[in-house]
């Protein structure tokens, strides 16, 4: 199975979630998301045509460490 080329992983110890881009056989980090809106702004970036539909598509997103749509403080 591939994974999906966006990763948002576990929420920090203060707060938001690291965000990554998985091209060209490496990850690069996109940023920390600390909310949806954040999120959508870093998926724009990459060129994600639909970002708000592609948060809830496993075959775009991959949430770790987490509950999907959750920022605050591990």
């Amino acid at each position: 199975m591939i994974s999906a080329p966006i990763v948002v992983h576990r929420p920090s110890i203060s707060g938001g979630r690291r965000v990554t881009v998985h091209s060209s056989g490496r990850d690069e980090i996109l940023g920390t998301a600390y909310s949806d809106h954040d999120l959508v702004v870093l998926l724009e970036r990459v060129g994600i045509d639909d970002p708000e539909t592609a948060l809830d598509d496993p075959r775009w997103v991959e949430w770790r460490g987490g509950p999907a749509h959750e920022f605050s403080a591990a």
